[in-house]
């Protein structure tokens, strides 16, 4: 998906209000994520009850930035693709000034979440959700999508651990096809690239989408890349000559398709088809059912139509009320920070795992909670804009993929109980997780702990002595 950020400033005035804003008939809550041209928010839709997530992009940057292109492919695709294993899209909204794509809302987290939390998974675990991604991408194909940015971080789980192939920013439809048949534009994330992208000669959509899935394969069983290299060239060079080496756990079978997946000349890598007959792929497998339905893209075009009848716009409403206390989540939304309804996730216990984002609760008043944040962050080379109970963190020195840019959120959870969201906005994922381990020493009486917990660690710390 193509992510956004929105930058805040100012601190609370007395006057100042809050509340939940509706956008037609659902109700926004939390946001879900952020990057350079849309926000992703949590939704309720209001008529039927249903959780959903809607990206929200502002029209102004994406006119400006001539990514008018690119937003009307990537809901022409979304709208294109209607499979179990792919998020879906049910519809496009236009105000003014905003678009808003209403998508399924999935709550079983990232596939990558699985690997960073528990390490590599089973063989016949990963072939299950490899015969899933294959189910997904073949559809796709079928109907001349190609992903082109396919990596464990892109397939996300719902309740039902059913895998659901996400973020069709970088996807390519037909028409970008050139008379030579193939596609002519770099793009993907280098470790999960096909060597033919790399080349910029052009590449076959379906083969270069092949290999994506060949290497997330490999991190499925193995729990590490098969090609990692701190040197871009040198990450190339193993990429171009298919230098890697499968571990002695992956069975016979397994080693012979990966191998015949990540061969770097594309001619002669296995294709899909040949993939779906494989005897190690074919074990326990289940082929999908849906119905097929027809797709109408004509709203698509609408939404960035000036002369558009003002009567089918959408209207932001505000439903406000005096901001004395921070945004409180409701049930839902609660449910929704957690990996499927095990809510013992959101209690972070170990503060040390990190990804993209991270939360934790409080028994701290909130305003104490946002003053000792701003004082930790301080020190450490941030810039603080603070709106109600919302802060910006923006690192001054630039780091490996710019500034690191965090936001924070306090939400009631209860009376005396306060949950802390804090979300890398832009920046790399490795400096925010070093921001976060230098923070959380400084807000050691914020954190709230369990009974149990503190037993535990006071266990811990017996036990580590009684070793030394």
């Amino acid at each position: 998906m193509v992510m956004a950020s929105k930058s805040t400033g100012g601190g609370r005035g007395s006057g100042d209000v809050s509340g939940r804003t509706r956008v037609g008939r659902y109700e926004l809550g939390r946001t879900l994520g952020e990057g350079t041209f849309a926000k992703v928010k949590f939704a309720k839709n209001m008529d039927t009850g249903e959780n959903v997530a809607i990206k929200i992009m502002d029209k102004e940057k994406v006119l400006k930035h001539k990514m008018v292109g690119q937003i009307k492919r990537e809901i022409s695709t979304m709208k294109l693709i209607r499979h179990p294993n792919v998020i879906r899209l049910y519809e496009v909204m236009a105000s003014k000034t905003k678009i808003y794509i209403v998508m399924e809302f999935v709550t079983g987290g990232e596939l990558f979440d699985k690997i960073a939390t528990r390490g590599r998974l089973r063989e016949d675990e990963a072939r299950k959700y490899f015969q899933q991604l294959i189910n997904a991408v073949d559809y796709c194909h079928s109907r001349g999508v190609y992903h082109r940015d396919l990596k464990p971080e892109n397939l996300l789980l719902d309740e039902k651990g059913l895998l659901k192939v996400s973020d069709f920013g970088l996807s390519a439809l037909p028409q970008q096809v050139r008379e030579d048949g193939l596609l002519h534009t770099t793009c993907g994330t280098p470790n999960y690239v096909a060597p033919e992208i790399i080349n910029n000669k052009g590449y076959d959509g379906a083969k270069a989408d092949l290999w994506s899935c060949g290497v997330i394969l490999f991190v499925l069983m193995a729990g590490y890349l098969p090609f990692e290299e701190s040197n871009i060239q040198a990450l190339y060079k193993k990429i171009f000559k298919a230098d890697f080496t499968c571990p002695a756990w992956f069975s016979a079978s397994a080693k012979k398709l990966i191998k015949r997946i990540l061969d770097p000349n594309p001619s002669t890598r296995i294709t899909i088809a040949e993939v779906i007959e494989n005897e190690w792929f074919k074990k326990g497998y289940k082929p999908p059912v849906f119905a097929q339905e027809e797709v109408n893209l004509d709203d698509v075009n609408s939404i960035f139509n000036e002369s558009q009848d003002s009567s089918n716009l959408v209207v932001e409403r505000r439903e406000e009320r005096p901001s004395a206390a921070p945004v409180t989540m409701n049930a839902f939304e609660l449910i929704s920070t957690s990996r499927g309804l095990n809510l013992s996730s959101l209690f972070e216990k170990q503060m040390g795992l990190v990804k993209r984002e991270t939360r934790f609760t409080s028994k701290c008043p909130a305003n104490e909670i946002i003053s000792k944040i701003e004082q930790a962050a301080g020190p450490m080379g941030f810039d603080v804009k603070k709106n109600n109970y919302k802060m910006k963190l923006q690192g001054e020195k630039s780091g490996r993929k710019g500034h690191l840019s965090i936001t924070t959120e306090v939400f009631e959870v209860a009376p005396s109980l306060h949950m802390v969201e804090l979300r890398k906005a832009t920046g790399d994922t490795l400096e925010f997780h070093k921001f976060y381990k230098n923070l959380s020493t400084g807000l050691k009486d914020v954190v709230w702990k369990a009974p149990d917990e503190e037993n535990n660690q006071e266990n811990n710390v017996a036990a580590s002595s009684l070793k030394t």
